[in-house]
């Protein structure tokens, strides 16, 4: 993949997260792709169901349902935050091979433990999806702080 078509398919998570936040969610976004075709896409549903695991990536996984592990090995994994442990697990499980994230300075994830287990993992440093996240931690930081644990 260049950089043109993971900023492409970063705009699939991107979109999601939108949705998340129009519905008063955190704004994450997560879509699989697989040989240039997205498989599907999730966002983080924490607030709006209550949940403790439906972040952008796994509400992604999700979504689409169990898929051979020969399709896994075969994925990209776009996320517009850098993944949280939770996320890595996820992505380490299903042999997911690479990711592209959207900007990690409003939140550093697991991004270490992926690269020492192998995955490609390739920071977009997108203006948007950091504008996005900041915009959410200034309106809502009691959310934010609950989620981060502070």
């Amino acid at each position: 993949m260049n950089d043109l078509n993971d900023q492409a398919f970063l705009e699939y998570a991107i979109s999601a997260a939108r949705q998340g936040a129009s519905e008063g969610g955190v704004p994450i976004g997560g879509a699989l792709v697989v040989e240039g075709k997205v498989l599907g896409v999730g966002f983080n549903k924490r607030v709006q169901l209550g949940s403790a695991i439906r972040h952008g990536e796994t509400d992604c996984l999700e979504n689409i349902g169990r898929l051979p592990a020969k399709v896994y090995q075969k994925a990209t994994m776009y996320t517009t935050l850098s993944p949280c442990h939770m996320c890595t697990g996820a992505i380490l499980l299903y042999g997911i091979p690479r990711v592209v994230l959207g900007e990690n300075e409003t939140f550093m994830g697991a991004e270490d433990l992926l690269r020492s287990e192998g995955v490609e993992v390739i920071n977009l440093n997108s203006q948007e999806c950091k504008d996005m996240m900041a915009k959410f931690i200034k309106e809502k930081p009691e959310v934010w702080n609950e989620d981060i644990g502070l």
